[in-house]
């Protein structure tokens, strides 16, 4: 089983306007440096690219009218006319301030007060393309999968292991039985005891993870469900998933690396799948939720100071 680009949006209606730019960010890595171009082009300037022709645009970015029409394709537009048409929505959207332009990096010598502001912003910024870029239909998918499960696995290693962590604690306390796994070998040898109705979760910013896609591919062999959680659609992890749930490729700089921006994305997906999974199984889940407050919260009273 192996997928591309093409057939992970095939079928996609074209996204929204203010998708769009998130669109961008996400497929950029996977396209041809001249398709890069043309999809820079009209996320830095909507409007002026909304102006120009198909001929127009392909002489501004230096390449081709074919190369124009692949790339309002992959991005999810039936052609270039649509493509303009989204433009003109997402300048009319600019010009309305509902899409403030993306902030500086954080320089060494920024202030905090400043440091504060421009985190914040990149942090709304992420989850905002996240949201607009989240395949619902995908996404219910996989809720109904989780709600079905026998047993849930987890694979996550650095910042990724954490969020696998993450998901795993919020599952168990609605009473399903979820393990996340950070040492690949553990991860392989669990992954051999799973079947149909079983799940399994790869967590890969770059969809590269070999650590990752290893006990992934074992479990998708297995016959479990098999979900990846990706920054990039295209990725090797992809290969072995029956569900992808696709994360914001987030501007990274010097103090604020990909860990930081993929692990904001990856946990609105979680909170997602969570509370999807918590709909699905309300009867079962909501007493599993109390009785998990109720058992812990002995631990939230404070303790008098023995006199």
């Amino acid at each position: 089983m192996t997928r591309d680009v093409k057939e992970i949006f095939a079928g996609e209606a074209p996204p929204a306007p203010a998708a769009l730019a998130a669109k961008v960010r996400t497929l950029a890595p996977s396209m041809t440096r001249s398709m890069q171009r043309v999809a820079e082009a009209v996320a830095a300037d909507p409007a002026g690219c909304a102006s120009l022709t198909v001929t127009g645009l392909a002489e501004l970015t230096g390449t081709s009218e074919a190369t124009v029409v692949r790339t309002s394709r992959l991005l999810g537009y039936p052609g270039y006319r649509d493509l303009r048409l989204a433009l003109a929505g997402l300048a009319a959207q600019q010009q309305s301030g509902r899409a403030p332009a993306v902030t500086a990096d954080i320089a060494v010598d920024d202030p905090i007060a400043d440091v504060v502001a421009k985190l914040a912003y990149d942090e709304q910024q992420t989850l905002a393309d996240t949201a607009a870029g989240l395949d619902t239909v995908q996404l219910g998918a996989a809720v109904t999968a989780l709600a079905a499960a026998r047993r849930v696995d987890i694979y996550g290693v650095g910042a990724s292991g954490l969020v696998a962590q993450d998901l795993a604690q919020k599952l168990l306390r609605i009473g399903l039985i979820a393990h996340p796994h950070s040492d690949p070998h553990l991860a392989v040898t669990n992954a051999v005891q799973l079947r149909a109705k079983d799940v399994a979760v790869a967590i890969t910013h770059s969809g590269s993870t070999g650590d990752v896609i290893e006990p992934l591919r074992v479990a998708f062999e297995r016959g479990a469900t098999t979900i990846a959680i990706t920054g990039r659609p295209d990725g090797p992890v992809t290969q072995y998933a029956d569900h992808i749930l696709t994360t914001s490729t987030a501007r990274e700089s010097e103090l604020r690396p990909a860990a930081m921006s993929s692990r904001t994305s990856q946990l609105l997906v979680v909170d997602c799948l969570f509370v999807g999974v918590a709909q699905r199984t309300y009867e079962t889940a909501a007493p599993a939720l109390a009785a998990s407050y109720e058992a812990l919260a002995h631990r939230h009273t404070p303790r008098r100071r023995a006199r």
